[in-house]
C-alpha cells in the first residue's frame, strides 16, 4: 500500500526461504509490486552493517519478527534511533510485543480466534468459518500499521523525532469489532452465530441461490429499500411486516428463497440493476474483473499481463501508480538497488 502511494520501498529478504507462509512465486505475489528487494543475511556482520546503513537513511523501518529478534540482531529501536532520530520503527506481530502468547507461533486464524471475531463468523448451527486472512492479517494488521506509520510521519515532520509504532493483529482485530462489542453490551447481538442482523441471521441481509446455482446478495436493511425489493421482485407488500420480528424471519426467508430460485443470477442482476433495492450478483474473481462498474472506474490494472487491483485510495491532484511489478531479486539487482540508497554495495 505504501509503495502504491509513492513511497520508495526496499524489502530485505533472507538469502534462503524461511519455510514460513505460503509458497508463492514472487511474480505472482502482487502485494510485492512497486518495491525493490534485496537479500541480506542478518546473521552475518557485513549484511547487518548494510541494513544499519539503510536504516540510517530511511524514513520508516517495518519489521515483522517475534518480540526481541530485532534486538538480538543488533537492530533494535534504541540502536536504530541512535543512528537516525527521525526513524519510524514500525513493529508488526500477531499477539503483540508482550503478554503470555507473545513469543508463540500463530497465523491469522489463531489471532482472530481469541478476539471473539472468529466465533461470530458463520451460519447458524455450523462451525465458525475462516474469513480467509482478510479480518486479521489485512484488516486488523495492515490497516492500523499503515495508519500508524502515516500518523507518525505527520508527527515527525513537526517534532523532528521518530517513534515506535507497535501494531499487532489481535489489537487491530479487536478495533474492527468495536461496533459488535457495543451491540453485545446493548443486548442487540446474540452470541449464537447466524442469528443476528449482519451474520446471515436476517433474511433481508443474506445470500441466496438462484435457478442456475449461482448466488445473489440481498442487503435491504432499511424498510424503504426492502419495500422496493419486494416491489421489484413482485413479492407481496405485506411481507414487510415480517421483517420487524425475528420470530417471523423463517417465514420471510422461505418466501425470498422461493423467489430467487425462479430465475438465474444474471436475470435477477439485470432486473435490479440501477435500483435502490440493495441487490447485487455474487461474482467470482474472473467475473469481477469484467464487471462494467469496476471497468468504468479502472479498478483493475494490468502488469506483465496479470490483472490486479489498482492502487487505493484515489486523489484529486496526485495519481498513485505502480513503479514496477514483483520479481525475484538477482545479484545485479542487489548492487543496483543498494546504490540508489547509498554507496553500500558489497
Amino acid at each position: 500500500m505504501l509503495a502504491d502511494l509513492g513511497a520508495t520501498v526496499l524489502r530485505i529478504e533472507r538469502p534462503h526461504s524461511s519455510g514460513l507462509g505460503l509458497d508463492q512465486p514472487p511474480e505472482f505475489d502482487f502485494s510485492l509490486r512497486g518495491r525493490n528487494t534485496v537479500q541480506l543475511d542478518l546473521k552475518a556482520p557485513r549484511d547487518v552493517a548494510i541494513a544499519s546503513d539503510l536504516i540510517a537513511k530511511a524514513d520508516v523501518l517495518i519489521e515483522g519478527f517475534r518480540p526481541g529478534v530485532m534486538e538480538r540482531l543488533g537492530l533494535g529501536p534504541e540502536v536504530c534511533m541512535a543512528r537516525n532520530q527521525r526513524i519510524i520503527f514500525a513493529r508488526m506481530t500477531g499477539w503483540g510485543q508482550d503478554g503470555p502468547l507473545s513469543h508463540t507461533a500463530g497465523h491469522d486464524l489463531n489471532y482472530i480466534s481469541i478476539t471473539g471475531g472468529l466465533a461470530m463468523i458463520g451460519r447458524h448451527n455450523q462451525p465458525p468459518t475462516p474469513p480467509m486472512n482478510l479480518v486479521g492479517d489485512f484488516g486488523g494488521g495492515t490497516m492500523p500499521m499503515v495508519i500508524g506509520i502515516l500518523a507518525a510521519l505527520n508527527d515527525v515532520a513537526r517534532s523532528g523525532k521518530g517513534q515506535i509504532v507497535d501494531a499487532n493483529i489481535v489489537d487491530g482485530t479487536l478495533s474492527l469489532l468495536n461496533m459488535f462489542f457495543g451491540m453485545r453490551a446493548q443486548g442487540t447481538w446474540n452470541k449464537e452465530r447466524g442469528t443476528n442482523i449482519l451474520d446471515s441471521g436476517a433474511p433481508f441481509y443474506d445470500v441466496y441461490p438462484c435457478a442456475d446455482g449461482k448466488f445473489i446478495a440481498l442487503a435491504a436493511i432499511e424498510d424503504k429499500f426492502f419495500a422496493l425489493f419486494l416491489q421489484i421482485a413482485q413479492l407481496p407488500e405485506a411481507l414487510i411486516a415480517l421483517k420487524q420480528d425475528p420470530e417471523n424471519w423463517p417465514q420471510l426467508r422461505a418466501a425470498i428463497v422461493d423467489c430467487f430460485s425462479r430465475k438465474t443470477r444474471d436475470e435477477w442482476a439485470a432486473i435490479f440493476e440501477g435500483s435502490d433495492a440493495c441487490v447485487s450478483p455474487v461474482l467470482d474473481m474472473d467475473e469481477a474483473i469484467a464487471h462494467p462498474h469496476l471497468s468504468a472506474r479502472d479498478a483493475f490494472i494490468e502488469i506483465d499481463g496479470h490483472k490486479q487491483p489498482a492502487p487505493v485510495p484515489r486523489f484529486s491532484r496526485t495519481q498513485p501508480s505502480v513503479s514496477h511489478p514483483s520479481g525475484k531479486p538477482t545479484p545485479h539487482d542487489k548492487e543496483t538497488v543498494l546504490s540508489w540508497w547509498a554507496d553500500l554495495t558489497p
